[in-house]
């Protein structure tokens, strides 16, 4: 008990999203036996003024003619099987409606609380539910008490309800022994309907507030601690740590692409320790291509590779800076640096020629 009070004292945090749409996967959704029984009991009044009736009527219909014709039914095997699916399917027919609404009232009870879920996982088998300590934990639980202070609270408000309304009718129940069928079908009747009102109506409030509660202690349940939300991050979004190196390993294979591209170029331009912008240039192109750039070690390996491949170095700290800031790899220089990469190469294909 001391391990639950410590986690749930640290589960301050709202739920997120993911965690209740795992919640109702698994089937862990807000649910309150009082609303299904609320709506079990008002269907069933709603059917006692609705279809008593009619369905008194075609059930005194079928006995009456069950009895009246009692001497001249068969006796023998066949025969009176035969009969008895007549008077079954006769009954079926007669309460088939009512069946039918009770059994929408009882799936609307749970539809209104949570939408429909299927989940077996309440079906599979836990150690913790044959466990004594569990269940001694379930039994001087929260819920627990709950449902007794509630079982208290529904035995006495119905109970009141009960005597306040049988009480002023005690001396026509009195009577009752004396007064005819019909005459007592149709007392009955009145008499449960007016019970059933009123303990609908007390039903009504105790379900209302009930729902609140068992949605209270679902919601508490389903709150995350400061861990939770960083595993849940960690799932959805990935391990920052495997991001980064995924990250770097990207960033390597670039790099290396990139280096392999240097002895394309037709001039290296460097500011001489901090910047390095390899160009290509051939003829027919628009403009200039860079093919390679980098900061410190990285300008310094272009260099490198650059004198290697005996591909001209020239210092120009300012245009390397300006290029390195507003050009990207395999795309043109910008139009402002025409000229001054234009006079570069210019260099550049003099010194050839004299070399040349």
């Amino acid at each position: 008990m001391a391990d639950d009070g410590q986690e749930n004292s640290e589960r301050t945090e709202e739920p997120t999203q993911k965690r209740l749409d795992d919640a109702l996967e698994r089937g862990d959704v807000v649910k309150s036996q009082e609303v299904s029984t609320w709506f079990i009991i008002a269907a069933a009044t709603l059917i006692l003024m609705s279809f008593s009736g009619a369905m008194s009527a075609r059930l005194t219909a079928v006995f009456v003619g069950f009895l009246a014709n009692a001497g001249t039914m068969p006796a023998d095997g066949p025969g009176l099987m035969a009969v008895l699916r007549r008077t079954d399917f006769a009954v079926l027919a007669a309460v088939s409606v009512p069946f039918l609404l009770l059994m929408l009232a009882a799936l609307g009870g749970n539809l209104i609380q949570h939408r429909l879920v299927w989940s077996t996982e309440s079906l599979m088998p836990k150690l913790e539910k044959v466990s004594p300590m569990a269940g001694a934990k379930r039994l001087f639980s929260k819920q627990s008490l709950m449902n007794f202070v509630k079982g208290l609270v529904k035995l006495g408000l119905v109970g009141t309800v009960m005597t306040a309304l049988l009480w002023p009718e005690r001396f026509r129940l009195e009577s009752l022994v004396r007064m005819d069928i019909p005459a007592v079908l149709v007392m009955a009747k009145s008499l449960s309907l007016q019970l059933l009102g009123f303990v609908v109506a007390v039903l009504a409030l105790i379900a209302a507030a009930d729902y609140l509660f068992q949605y209270r202690v679902w919601h508490e349940k389903q709150k995350m601690s400061l861990r939770d939300l960083k595993e849940e991050f960690k799932q959805s979004e990935g391990d920052p740590h495997i991001k980064g190196k995924l990250r770097r390993m990207r960033l390597e294979r670039s790099r290396k692409r990139m280096m392999a591209d240097v002895p394309k170029a037709s001039v290296v331009i460097m500011n001489p320790t901090h910047f390095a912008v390899a160009l290509q240039y051939d003829r027919g192109m628009s403009a200039p291509v860079c093919v390679a750039k980098g900061l410190d070690r990285v300008a310094l390996k272009i260099r490198e590779i650059a004198e290697q491949h005996d591909i001209p170095v020239v210092e120009n700290p300012p245009l390397a800076r300006a290029l390195h800031a507003t050009v990207e790899i395999e795309q043109e220089i910008p139009a402002e640096h025409y000229k001054a990469v234009a006079d570069v190469i210019s260099f550049v294909m003099r010194l050839r020629r004299k070399r040349a």
